[in-house]
């Protein structure tokens, strides 16, 4: 009889939450060792390192990383269905090790589509593309104000490729991205049969002092220079400029705002987006089964403990 592959274990929480040393605890004591699969739509990209908090050089030797640094953010082509095709390899390659699969995650849409699977959208059509492409942006985002208003509140003007993507999906199945998107983020999720759900739960106080005290350690290992080395290899994608503290810094440089206040901003900024996580991780905490943890006066070791127990 086959014995049954390691399960897929996900590690969900918001920014500032601990995630990491969490993970390399569980991936050193679980049984044939574990294997981190980020799922931070910003640490795909190089050179990004201070500012998305990723794991440093002595965290990935801990254990092996996948998902880090496979993106260039000078241009914007990585797409989540890139992102759950390597995740998709990287748990087949870590099973055949006999290894866990540990999915490290902030980024909803990542984690949802790994547990639950992709919109579906309309087959690629180069012809439409072409047509398109063919438009100025004006009378591109004129449809889209008549056809998705939703959609056009969400994109941002300037947003060519994602207004185009938009449009794409309303001519290639008659229904609007955003009807689709509102079917899928208000249903019940219903992961995946080999996952198991975690879920760091952290007092919304406790995580903004979590969430200050990182954006001052930034500050101190030099994220100003990680930007200013970013910018001299050119301007960022849309998609890595839009990353917290990244604009606040280019803003800094450009003579915009003081060191000082961009920093503020950027606590400012981080604090709310991880109250936007809290709101949606609550799809996740209502999976049946998940285990929900409060790692506030707790150590790894002692939150690892009780993992393995749930496990």
């Amino acid at each position: 009889m086959t014995s049954q592959p390691p399960p897929l274990i996900v590690l969900l929480g918001p920014t500032a939450s601990g995630k990491t040393s969490l993970a390399l605890e569980l991936a050193d004591r679980l049984p044939g060792g574990g294997e981190l699969i980020g799922a931070d739509s910003m640490q795909i990209y190089r050179h990004m390192s201070i500012g998305t908090a990723k794991p440093t050089a002595e965290e990935q030797a801990r254990a092996p990383h996948h998902l880090i640094d496979v993106a260039d953010p000078h241009v914007d082509t990585f797409t989540v269905h890139d992102w759950i095709r390597l995740a998709e390899e990287a748990v087949e390659a870590i099973r055949a090790r006999q290894a866990h699969p540990i999915v490290v995650g902030g980024t909803n849409l990542y984690v949802r589509a790994l547990l639950e699977g992709m919109i579906d959208g309309p087959p690629p059509d180069p012809a439409l593309r072409a047509s398109l492409e063919a438009r100025t942006s004006e009378d591109l985002r004129s449809e889209l104000e008549a056809v998705d208003e939703e959609a056009a509140r969400r994109i941002h003007p300037n947003d060519r490729r994602r207004t185009i993507r938009a449009l794409e999906v309303f001519h290639g199945t008659g229904q609007s991205l955003s009807e689709q998107q509102v079917q899928w983020s208000s249903s019940v999720i219903r992961p995946r049969e080999d996952a198991r759900v975690i879920c760091l739960d952290w007092p919304t106080e406790a995580l903004n002092r979590r969430i200050n005290r990182r954006v001052k350690m930034m500050a101190e290992d030099g994220f100003l220079e990680e930007v200013r080395t970013l910018l001299e290899r050119g301007a960022l994608g849309e998609q890595a400029a839009s990353a917290v503290g990244y604009g606040e810094m280019t803003r800094h440089l450009e003579g915009a705002c003081t060191l000082e206040e961009a920093l503020e901003r950027t606590k400012i900024r981080t604090r709310r987006f991880a109250k936007q996580q809290r709101t949606w991780m609550r799809r996740f905490h209502a999976i049946e089964g998940t285990l929900k943890l409060q790692p506030e006066d707790r150590t790894p070791t002692e939150l690892v403990d009780e993992i393995l127990t749930w496990l």
